[in-house]
């Protein structure tokens, strides 16, 4: 599929009430013409859609409180969407959930939440709103994943391999939709400002990334260059040139390598993963 721009489009943002999603739906409301914004928190969903109006009067907003976890309520919400008549044109799986530390010292009810958001829920709204797609001979999907996902990750070991399944899962239902008018786009971010480090790392104090400031790009750059991405039809954006840099020289590395590295930095640090919070993003 081939975006001019995203002008009259209907789009839907999951995640949409903080961070990267919010950042989405800030730059797409000048072009769209109805945005659905799905979050759990109602009141910064309200605040979000003031915002946009202030944007542009003229866009339709529907805004739906729903918690990604509970997955009677993602039905209700897609049987919601089969109703309402809407045709959309972008799909953009955002939200997600993250947890830092040891696999082994875990809290099965974090991972799980984890495997239902990153993963079941991606997979499941994809699915409902594919057919709607085909239909209007249309669409593109953005699933955000992350730089965490091209590689294994200890301290980060579930949230890693949800992302892989987001990047390879991505790259799969592309290949089958290249005869259609249909395009997938993987976001893969590195180090991003925003508070899903926070959330992400056990305990209640406030995380900041590590990383190099020149390693950090900012949310707007993140976001503009996915959509760019969308715009030209390409199956996978690193956003920053040196995240790119850097990821596509450590993928290459041969694996047993990546295992001396990780034996070393566990060594000196055990409390760290090879990037530690430098990889973390979404």
């Amino acid at each position: 599929m081939r975006f001019s721009d995203f002008t009259g489009s209907t789009v839907i943002i999951t995640g949409a009430s903080a961070g990267i999603g919010r950042e989405f739906a800030r730059q797409l409301a000048p072009a769209a013409s109805k945005m659905i914004l799905v979050a759990r928190r109602n009141d910064r969903l309200e605040v979000l859609e003031s915002e946009l109006k202030a944007i542009n009067p003229g866009l339709e907003l529907f805004g739906r409180p729903l918690d990604l976890r509970d997955r009677v309520k993602l039905e209700r919400f897609c049987d919601w969407l089969d109703e309402s008549g809407l045709s959309i044109d972008l799909l953009i799986n955002n939200a997600g959930l993250g947890d830092h530390g040891l696999f082994v010292e875990s809290v099965w009810e974090r991972v799980g939440s984890m495997l239902q958001v990153n993963v079941e829920a991606l997979t499941y709204l994809t699915l409902r709103i594919l057919p709607v797609m085909r239909k209007a001979g249309k669409g593109a999907i953005l699933n955000v994943a992350s730089v965490a996902g091209l590689l294994p990750l200890p301290n980060s070991a579930v949230y890693a391999a949800t992302k892989a399944y987001v990047i390879n899962f991505s790259e799969g239902i592309r290949a089958e939709l290249r005869s259609s008018n249909i395009s997938v786009t993987a976001l893969c971010p590195g180090p991003v400002d925003t508070e899903f480090l926070t959330l992400a790392t056990r305990g209640t104090g406030l995380q900041k990334h590590t990383a190099p400031d020149f390693f950090v790009v900012p949310t707007e750059e993140v976001v503009r260059q996915a959509l760019e991405a969308v715009v030209h039809d390409r199956a996978r954006v690193i956003p920053g040139l040196t995240v790119n840099l850097a990821m596509s020289a450590i993928a290459f590395l041969p694996m047993f390598i990546k295992r001396l590295l990780y034996k070393t930095q566990l060594k000196h640090h055990p409390s760290a993963s090879l990037h530690g919070e430098q990889v973390r993003a979404l």
